[in-house]
């Protein structure tokens, strides 16, 4: 029998929608601040995902001053067998302060998984987290958490749906307040409907998306309910399968639910799909700490749990249990390859890789091309990376513990604000950044190291080496929340160290912009090449190549 190994889609990629059309399977998952926005990853034998691309461009989105975790959040992803369309549901969160939540949800759809895609089609600001059902009769329906703001009333509020003709975004209904969550763990969102054996099945998502996450389940003969509860009463997946009563407490770390015997943590936010071999498995969204802590710099990823149906038609994980797992049986018949995360971009095809993505805006011309004559990729300076609106940057998933980024840049800055290099990103307030500058005192080209905790800079005074060549090569190892750096000039062979063994635990979900009690984001760490000119944004960097190579720890 062969074994699925989680997580499946290493790095940010939570809030897994999927499905199935035919032999094919497709993911999406959450962008938050990075455009481009939604990640759609397809399979075939569920274990190994391929990124394919995003639906949403600069057209049909701006994030320019998004704050973190705000953007682009738990796209659901369906397929209209009638109509043959994909559909593409999911909120953008513009506004969290005073928990107001205020996210405008929208829906676009596709004949073809590669698009083109329609123009967003608004739905309602309601809550969060919309899911698209198409019924076999043809009608569709709409679920999402409507948001409670109001005082003294249990938080974040109902599950709620409404019938809407979808291609109009025309609402057909009152919304039905069916459910607060099927479990005393509260914070009940992420609903999505599926049908099987005449029962009208909901799915949520409970608990904060944090350590007390978890995947519940509730059945009715009408769309609108009553909902009966699974009956035990516990999430049907999770990474902590302790009791739990949280009701009221709207989103919270949970980290008294933190399970030592599980290697993955946080496992929830799920969706259903069935196979062409009649079996049921369940992705959802985990995390991994790092060791002998609480921090995932990795962020949520995407697991993927093998489901079966009992006698009485429920649903529950294959072996019996609810705790999530590393190690699932995997499909039927069907052999596994195997999951490549290490990535090699030469720029010698005249495109930029679609596995690069940037805070805040878009790539466009106007400051990222390849250069075709050098083969090299260009970008023009733009911000600091302080920026919230034009940090012109192109950043990689981080999506193991043991790395190496390797890189050659061609720089020649001529005033102090230019600067060009390689770091690794969480958010604006958190970033840590190995770049060639000019000194103006020195009347030099020069390699620092400029860094950000929690939006104050960190002071590197004392860490400057002079550079005799326009082109250097750069290598930035990240092992267990420590990171070191080192250059070569052109020609050289051996590499020397800028410095070593730097914390950067804190660019992780928990260690960001959070208050005790909550996650600061849940987004995860990025890999980029950038550069910066405060002068006049003329200023630009070749980049030769660009590697990362992973290595797993156990």
């Amino acid at each position: 029998m062969v074994t699925i190994t989680n997580p499946v889609i290493a790095g940010m990629a939570p809030d897994p929608s999927i499905i199935r059309v035919e032999d094919d399977y497709y993911i999406a998952t959450s962008t938050f601040h990075w455009t481009p926005g939604v990640q759609l990853f397809h399979s075939r034998d569920l274990n190994t995902w391929q990124l394919i691309g995003y639906p949403l461009d600069s057209k049909k989105i701006n994030l320019m001053g998004t704050d973190t975790p705000a953007g682009v959040w738990a796209p659901h992803l369906s397929y209209d067998k009638k109509r043959k369309e994909f559909w593409i549901a999911y909120s953008h969160m513009v506004n969290m302060s005073g928990r107001e939540f205020n996210a405008e949800s929208y829906a676009i759809h596709s004949k073809n998984i590669n698009g083109p895609w329609s123009e967003p089609i608004y739905l309602t600001s309601i809550g969060f987290d919309p899911a698209i059902f198409h019924d076999e009769d043809g009608k569709s329906y709409v679920s999402i958490l409507e948001w409670e703001s109001r005082p003294n009333h249990q938080a974040p509020g109902h599950i709620v749906i409404s019938e809407f003709d979808i291609s109009n975004g025309k609402q057909l209904s009152e919304w039905h307040r069916v459910t607060q969550g099927f479990t005393t763990r509260g914070a009940a969102e992420a609903p999505q409907l599926y049908k099987h054996n005449n029962y009208y099945y909901l799915l949520i998502a409970a608990g904060g998306t944090g350590y007390a996450h978890g995947v519940e389940i509730g059945r009715s003969k009408s769309i609108f309910g009553p909902y009966e509860p699974h009956p035990s009463m516990e999430p049907i997946v999770t990474s902590s399968p302790k009791h739990l009563f949280s009701l009221g407490d709207p989103d919270a770390g949970q980290f008294q639910m933190f399970n030592p015997k599980s290697k993955i943590q946080k496992s929830g936010h799920g969706s259903l799909v069935e196979t062409q071999t009649g079996e049921w498995y369940l992705a959802h969204l985990m995390a991994r700490p790092l060791p002998e802590t609480q921090l995932n710099p990795l962020g949520r990823e995407t697991g993927i749990q093998k489901m079966k149906w009992t006698s009485d038609d429920w649903l529950e994980m294959f072996d019996g249990s609810n705790l999530a797992k590393v190690s699932v049986p995997g499909l039927s018949h069907v052999s596994l390859m195997k999951q490549q995360n290490d990535l090699t971009f030469n720029f010698d095809n005249n495109t930029i890789p679609q596995e690069f993505m940037t805070p805040y805006h878009f790539q466009d011309e106007s400051w990222v091309t390849i250069n075709k004559d050098s083969q090299n990729l260009r970008i023009y300076g733009g911000n600091s990376l302080y920026s919230k609106n034009k940090p012109n940057i192109l950043a990689t998933r981080a999506t193991s513990f043991d790395y190496e980024i390797k890189t050659a840049i061609k720089f020649n800055p001529l005033h102090y604000s230019q600067s060009a290099g390689v770091g690794l990103y969480y958010d604006s307030n958190n970033w840590i950044y190995f770049n060639l500058f000019w000194s103006e005192e020195e009347n030099r080209r020069k390699i620092r190291i400029s860094q950000s905790k929690l939006g104050d800079r960190i002071q590197h005074n004392y860490v400057e080496f002079s550079v005799d060549t326009e082109t250097i090569d750069l290598k930035v190892t990240y092992n267990i929340g420590k990171v070191s750096a080192y250059f070569k000039s052109k020609g050289k062979e051996t590499f020397q160290t800028i410095q070593e063994n730097i914390d950067v635990s804190y660019l992780s979900d928990e260690g960001v912009n959070g208050t005790p009690g909550e996650i600061g984001g849940f987004t995860g760490l990025f890999n980029f090449i950038g550069a910066v000119d405060s002068l006049q944004h003329k200023s630009f960097a070749d980049f030769e190549y660009y590697n990362v190579s992973t290595e797993e720890n156990e």
